[in-house]
């Protein structure tokens, strides 16, 4: 795990903490690697167990009673996934399925008890997590406010400034978004149907905003994409 601790030192759990302090705890880290499509942890189980997401990328879904899934984030190296159930006091299921979207997607992960007792020992460590959480919680709550008072095309044009910020690579014509998305998966994530979502693609292209190129997307107006999801 050496060549990982680089990643795991910036996150939540061990940035207020000095390299030394961290060797406490890495020594409690489980690790996995998985596959593209390889389930991490599912929907409805009852382990109580952080994830910290070392390499590749992983997303979350949740599936209805009747087996309609809904992609709800996605997340990048260093990111904390899992954590709900850790701290529901009431140590409900967990609530969405983390699934692999790469091969050789590497993730460590404590047990609860571990955690609890690294936190009690090192309490600027709980409030880093505190404001994590929070972060997704301002953002859940952006999203509900979006899909209320934003069109899909300005949901959209924000969902693909937020995806290249993340995960752009620079290019000589722009911006080059590798989401690695199906057209229903990304569909999804702007809270939309697939038909609306190719649409309103397709009129950006024509706009000479974006092109398509398979799972990327490649942005050569960044401001339009701004100014279109500020409308």
């Amino acid at each position: 795990m050496p060549e990982q601790e680089n990643i795991l030192f910036h996150t939540a759990l061990f940035k207020q903490v000095s390299p030394e302090q961290a060797g406490e705890l890495i020594e409690y880290l489980n690790q996995g690697v998985y596959n593209r499509g390889d389930v991490i942890f599912r929907q409805g189980s009852t382990d109580h167990r952080m994830y910290l997401l070392e390499s590749g990328r992983v997303k979350l879904i949740r599936e209805s009673a009747d087996h309609r899934v809904q992609l709800l984030s996605i997340h990048a190296p260093g990111e904390m996934l899992g954590e709900i159930p850790v701290f529901d006091p009431k140590g409900g299921p967990r609530t969405a399925s983390a699934l692999a979207m790469h091969d050789g997607t590497q993730v460590v992960w404590l047990e609860r008890e571990v955690l609890f007792h690294w936190l009690d020992e090192h309490p600027k460590v709980a409030v880093d997590m505190l404001q994590v959480m929070a972060g997704r919680m301002r953002d859940n709550n952006e999203r509900i406010s979006d899909l209320v008072f934003m069109d899909v095309p300005a949901r959209l044009a924000k969902t693909l400034i937020n995806l290249a910020s993340r995960f752009g690579e620079p290019i000589e014509a722009g911006v080059k978004v590798p989401h690695d998305l199906t057209q229903e998966e990304l569909a999804q994530l702007v809270g939309s149907s697939r038909e609306t979502v190719n649409k309103a693609l397709m009129d950006f292209a024509n706009r000479g905003w974006i092109a398509r190129d398979g799972r990327s997307i490649v942005i050569y107006q960044p401001g339009m994409l701004i100014r279109r999801s500020r409308r």
